[in-house]
C-alpha cells in the first residue's frame, strides 16, 4: 500500500479544526493547576502569620510540579513577598518571565561564573561556608558588584550550612568581608512533622543561641527565618520573621496532626482520556509480565497516561482512578505511556471520556497522599514527579 503524497490541505479543510496547541494538549493528559486554591491558600496561611512575618513562597522544582511561572506569579498577588527556589537555572527562569520579587537560591553556589550569573540576574544566594564567602567576596571584587547573601546555619540537618557552634566566626567573617551584604541568617528543621517536638525545640535552642552570640559581637541580623510548613503550623514561636512555605501553600499538609490549623484546598488535578475501550475474555492476561489475567469476561479502558509521565509503577494493580464520579481499578503493569482500568461495571463507557487520577470527581477525591501512602513515601515526592510532557493548565475556581 502506497500512501498518498497528496498535501494534508487538499485532504481535509482546516477550516474543520482547531490545531492551536492550547487545545491538543488536553487531548491526552494533563495537569490542572487550580489558581483560585492557590491563591485561597496563601491567604490562609497569612492570616495565619502575625502581620510582622513575611510568607516567602517556595517555588522550587518546578514549584512542585504546579508550574513555576504560574505559581510565582499567583502567590506573589495573594500576599507572599518573596520566592525561594534550589538551583540558578530555576532563578533565571522566573526573571526571564518578568518576575521581579526577591528571590533566594537555597542551594549552594560556588563558581565564578555563577556568581556573576546571581549579579546579573539579581538574586540572593546562600552562603553556607566561609570558603564559599571568601570565593563570593573575591569574585565580586573583580565584578565590582555588591550581593545580598542570606547565611545558613546547621541547626541540626546535618545538610548544608556552618555548624551552628561555629556561626559566631562564620557570620563576623561574612560581616567584614567587601562586597557581601548579609539579608538574612537562617536554618532549616529536620523533624518539624513529627507530633514530638523534642528535636524541633532543640534546633530552636541552638538557633536562638547561636543569635544570641551573633548579636553580642554588635553584629544585628536583619531578618531571622526557621520555619518550614509543618513549622508554621505547629508552633507560631518559629515564625520569626520570614518562613519559607512549600507543601502547605500547595493544599497539602506536612502530617496528619495539623489538619485542623487551617483551612487548605489542594492546587493539583491530574488527568487522562480514554483512548480506546474492548472486552476482554476469562483467562486474557493484560500488559507487561501479565501481572494481571481476568478471571471472567471485562471490559477495559486504555488510558493515555504512564510511567513516562509520573505516575508510579509501582502502583500497578494497586491504583484507584476516579471515573464518572466513581472509583475504577486500575490493572496489569502501568506502562510508559499507558494504563489500563476494568470498567465492566460502567454502562458504555467511551473513547474521549476523562479519568482523574488526583483530584475530585463527585463526591469522591483521590490525593497525593493517597499515593504516598500506598508507596510509603511522602506527598513531596507524588507532587515533584509528574513530568513536564504534561502541561499544566491554569484553572481557576474562586
Amino acid at each position: 500500500m502506497v500512501l498518498s503524497q497528496e498535501p494534508t490541505t487538499n485532504v481535509v479543510k482546516k477550516s474543520r479544526y482547531n490545531y492551536q496547541l492550547s487545545e491538543i494538549i488536553r487531548q491526552r493528559a494533563w495537569v490542572e493547576i487550580d489558581q483560585g486554591a492557590l491563591s485561597h491558600n496563601v491567604r490562609q496561611l497569612r492570616a495565619f502569620l502575625s502581620p510582622s512575618t513575611e510568607l516567602m513562597a517556595v517555588v522550587k522544582a518546578d514549584a512542585y510540579g504546579h508550574g513555576a511561572i504560574t505559581v510565582a506569579q499567583t502567590v506573589l498577588r495573594s500576599g507572599a513577598t518573596r520566592l525561594a527556589i534550589a538551583t540558578l537555572g530555576e532563578g533565571i527562569e522566573l526573571r526571564e518571565a518578568g518576575i521581579i520579587a526577591p528571590i533566594v537560591v537555597l542551594g549552594a553556589v560556588n563558581n565564578p561564573e555563577e556568581i556573576a550569573a546571581l549579579c546579573h540576574w539579581n538574586l540572593e544566594p546562600t552562603i553556607c561556608t566561609p570558603q564559599q564567602a571568601i570565593t563570593f567576596s573575591k569574585t565580586l571584587a573583580e565584578l565590582e558588584q555588591t550581593l545580598l547573601v542570606h547565611l545558613k546555619l546547621d541547626t541540626g540537618m546535618s545538610r548544608l550550612g556552618t555548624l551552628w557552634h561555629q556561626a559566631t566566626e562564620f557570620v563576623t567573617l561574612v560581616h567584614k568581608l567587601p562586597y557581601l551584604k548579609i539579608v538574612s541568617i537562617y536554618s532549616h528543621l529536620a523533624t518539624a512533622d513529627d507530633p514530638d517536638p523534642t528535636v524541633m525545640k532543640m534546633q530552636q535552642k541552638r538557633f536562638e543561641d547561636a543569635i544570641h552570640q551573633i548579636k553580642a559581637m554588635g553584629i544585628d541580623p536583619p531578618c531571622l527565618h526557621l520555619a518550614n510548613s509543618a513549622a508554621v503550623l505547629s508552633d507560631r514561636s518559629l515564625h520569626y520573621d520570614l518562613v519559607r512555605v512549600g507543601l502547605a501553600m500547595y493544599g497539602l499538609y506536612p502530617a496528619p496532626h495539623l489538619e485542623s490549623t487551617i483551612n487548605l484546598k489542594p492546587v493539583l488535578q491530574v488527568k487522562a482520556k480514554i483512548t480506546q475501550v474492548k472486552t476482554l475474555a476469562a483467562g486474557t492476561g493484560v500488559s507487561y509480565g501479565y501481572q494481571y489475567i481476568s478471571k471472567q469476561d471485562i471490559k477495559i479502558a486504555v488510558v493515555s497516561i504512564g510511567y513516562a509521565d509520573g505516575i508510579p509503577r509501582n502502583l500497578s494493580n494497586r491504583l484507584k482512578v476516579l471515573l464518572r464520579g466513581q472509583f475504577v481499578q486500575q490493572i496489569g503493569a502501568i506502562t510508559m505511556d499507558q494504563m489500563m482500568l476494568d470498567v465492566s461495571n460502567l454502562p458504555d463507557v467511551e473513547v474521549g471520556e476523562i479519568v482523574t487520577l488526583i483530584g475530585f470527581d463527585g463526591k469522591n477525591s483521590i490525593s497525593a497522599d493517597d499515593w504516598a501512602n500506598a508507596l510509603g513515601t511522602i506527598s513531596w515526592e507524588i507532587l515533584c514527579s509528574f513530568k513536564h510532557r504534561l502541561p499544566r493548565i491554569g484553572k481557576r475556581l474562586d
